[in-house]
């Protein structure tokens, strides 16, 4: 965790009175305990999200903590295939898959501190720990970071018996919520530009870090920044950049690397390395989950930024892009589409012909480009930063400790459904 994350280091961006409003929207809950669980400490938007939400916590007055499952690699064979599943793919779900599974949170049981008056679990891999709910006192929540809207039914069948027996469940957008018997709030995740992701780079430190991979400065650069995933499609940013260099020059840049709960990394990584080939323009950067500060100058180098998923639950790197001041095109598909205004901070694309004339259009369009990049720096300034996200979260702990009291004073667009009737999701 990062314990440099403090609220008044963003006095300046957001303003002291947003700063002290915050503080004091968290002093009903000084001393509550909070325990997130999730399954990597490091690689992958949940980790990083964790790393600063839980000292932010802190910094308000929550005694948060967070704990990383002990998973094997059989279990995160399972959980892959229930991560794909959940976003649309088919998937077995066999009994071996699923004794696999509750064996391994019977294990890890004991992680889940009894003291806790919260405990968070984060997507599918610890949320089976709610088979042990009936013995702890405290209210449960699912964090779900992942797109359900086309989520396979068996799967999500076999999860939601678990899902439903915690007390509420977090989702990234609206139309991610599912019929549920318990309250369903919406969260959209954010960014901290103080991290050595996000903070501004000198020229120097971002020409080091070109030169180091043989990067060409003096020529555009397309760039794509994700895990080697299916659901990221770099196959396809591939694709698109043939399509545009038989018009535009550009060099094209797949960064990013893999995450202890996925198994799946190496495997495409090695059809993106076959179908580059030998192009001299194409690098590919396995990275360390650590290469925060890589990851930063690389897409402060871009010329435009990628982000042609597939499937996509919400997408941060699409935030860290824009909040550097880039363009993007991204993939009309979940979190993305929410984040970038079609026309105005960037381009969806439907296609991968769409995607490689929208990248086109900014390489070749300059000002147009910085334009964008502009605008997509405040959308995410107002939108996407961590205080905002933090305010949603101490609302939902509001709400959760006021639930079944019969008074529940939050503002309007944050107030709990009745545990009775039909659910409803809340927009915080």
């Amino acid at each position: 965790m990062d314990s440099d994350a403090r609220l008044e280091n963003y006095a300046d961006l957001l303003g002291e009175g947003e700063i002290r409003e915050l503080q004091v929207l968290a002093s009903p809950l000084r001393g509550l305990r909070l325990q997130h669980i999730n399954s990597t400490a490091t690689g992958g938007g949940v980790a990083e999200i964790l790393t600063r939400l839980v000292p932010l916590l802190q910094d308000v007055g929550v005694d948060a903590v967070w704990t990383v499952l002990d998973g094997t690699p059989e279990f995160f064979q399972v959980t892959k295939a229930f991560h794909n599943a959940l976003h649309g793919q088919s998937a077995p779900l066999t009994p071996p898959m699923l004794q696999c599974y509750r064996e391994v949170l019977a294990r890890n049981r004991d992680k889940v501190e009894g003291a806790a008056d919260v405990v968070v679990l984060h997507d599918p891999q610890p949320v089976g720990l709610a088979e042990y709910r009936h013995s702890h006192s405290g209210r449960w929540v699912w964090r779900c970071h992942i797109d359900l809207t086309q989520a396979d039914p068996m799967v999500w069948g076999f999860l939601r018996g678990y899902v439903e027996r915690c007390d509420a469940a977090v989702l990234h957008l609206p139309e991610y919520a599912r019929d549920l018997v318990i309250e369903q709030y919406v969260i959209s995740p954010a960014i901290d530009p103080f991290t050595e992701k996000n903070r501004d780079l000198d020229h120097s430190e971002i020409g080091g870090v070109c030169a180091r991979f043989g990067i060409d400065r003096s020529r555009p650069i397309v760039l794509q920044v994700s895990r080697f995933d299916w659901l990221k499609d770099p196959l396809g940013v591939v694709q698109a950049y043939r399509l545009i260099r038989k018009s535009a020059d550009c060099q094209l840049v797949l960064a990013g690397g893999g995450a202890a709960d996925d198994p799946e990394g190496q495997e495409v990584l090695a059809k993106v390395r076959e179908s580059a080939g030998k192009d001299p323009d194409i690098f590919i950067l396995d990275l360390p989950p650590d290469s925060h500060f890589e990851i930063n100058a690389l897409q402060r180098a871009a010329t435009v930024v990628v982000q042609k998923s597939i499937r996509e639950g919400f997408g941060l790197v699409v935030t860290e892009a824009m909040w550097k001041g880039k363009p993007v095109v991204g993939g009309n598909v979940g979190g993305i589409r929410r984040q970038i205004l079609h026309g105005e901070t960037g381009y969806l694309a439907n296609t991968l012909e769409g995607a490689a004339w929208y990248i086109r259009e900014l390489l070749v369009n300059r000002t147009l480009a910085e334009r964008m990049g502009t605008l997509a720096r405040e959308h995410v300034r107002t939108n996407y930063l961590f205080p905002h996200y933090l305010r949603s979260w101490l609302l939902v702990l509001l709400g959760l400790r006021q639930a079944g009291d019969g008074i529940f004073s939050l503002p309007e667009a944050a107030r709990a459904a009745p545990r009775s009737g039909a659910p409803s999701s809340r927009m915080l």
